[in-house]
């Protein structure tokens, strides 16, 4: 098949792209750049089924493709709050973009979400049944609200124009093609780590999260899109809980470093408790992680060990 990737440059996009081309299909890997990098896809460019197309989704784009996953969005805090709006755009103009292009050509489209659309959350663990607690005003808006509304478009595409959609709320996520400086918890304490740095917790560290390697990941989105059942939303990552503290303290142990931890001031609106209710994926994908957080962390700390070796330990 001829397969768009909507931020296909970027960390799970590159994945994916990837994992496509192995499986024979085509990848057409739409990107801007802006979080994205072409080094996350250099080792696909001489690949004949592999294509690259700078293009921002803001801007209306014809192509005709079987599938489309769209992941075009910066993830991380310090990416889509560098430019709110533009981020908004991206999740509202971009996908009723993608959405028109599903319903033209026919394809059926699959919007990564994001377990941020619950918010700071008062049930806990998050199953897809519940709303959420998100601040509409808050520093983090932009992307919560932003996932949310195009939740919203996606399911009003299907029920008055029959696209079929999938939506892929997806959680915390790590491995290899992280960028060393994207604000996420893992690539922080790794880099911290590896430099001999303190590793900065913020708050007391005993804010919760759970952590999906991404190979496993790009299995969950491959399944999702291969489900006719799959409508709404649907959970995809590690139900595995553990402290933002304990992740410091395992990540210092894997990398032998002698890293003071620091505690700074927690940021606004940070979620408490991250937790998947990953049923719904177990009953209609027959998914679940496979890569323990020891040897997922391990493949990261191997490859942010190997990036600093190769820029030279540069800051």
């Amino acid at each position: 098949m001829r397969i768009l990737v909507t931020g296909g440059a970027g960390f799970i996009g590159s994945h994916l792209c990837q994992s496509l081309l192995e499986q024979g299909d085509e990848v057409l890997c739409l990107d801007n750049l802006f979080s994205g990098s072409k080094k996350n896809i250099v080792s696909l460019i001489e690949n004949s089924s592999f294509e690259f197309i700078r293009h921002d989704i803001v801007q209306p784009i014809l192509l005709e493709p079987d599938q489309i996953y769209n992941l075009a969005c910066p993830a991380s805090p310090v990416h889509y709050q560098y430019n709110p709006v533009k981020t908004v755009k991206t999740n509202v103009m971009g996908t009723i973009h993608m959405l028109g292009m599903a319903k033209r050509v026919k394809a059926p489209i699959l919007q990564a979400s994001t377990s941020e659309v619950y918010g700071d959350p008062q049930v806990h663990p998050q199953s897809e049944s519940y709303w959420g607690h998100v601040n509409p005003v808050g520093l983090r808006s932009c992307y919560d609200e932003g996932k949310r509304v195009a939740e919203t478009l996606m399911m009003d595409y299907h029920r008055k124009n029959h696209v079929d959609v999938r939506i892929a709320r997806i959680f915390n996520t790590y491995g290899p093609k992280m960028q060393r400086e994207d604000g996420r918890v893992v690539s922080n304490f790794v880099v911290q780590a590896l430099l001999g740095r303190p590793l900065v917790v913020y708050g007391d560290g005993s804010q919760t999260r759970s952590f999906c390697y991404v190979s496993d990941l790009v299995v969950g989105l491959k399944k999702l899109m291969a489900c006719g059942e799959g409508k709404g939303p649907i959970n995809l990552g590690n139900p595995e809980e553990l402290t933002i503290l304990s992740l410091a303290e395992i990540i210092r142990e894997l990398t032998g470093s002698r890293s003071e931890i620091n505690f700074e001031s927690l940021p606004e609106d940070d979620p408490v408790r991250r937790q998947p209710d990953i049923s719904a994926a177990v009953k209609l994908l027959n998914w679940k992680p496979k890569v323990s957080l020891e040897e997922g962390l391990k493949q990261t700390v191997d490859y942010f060990d190997q990036l600093l070796r190769d820029e030279g330990g540069s800051e």
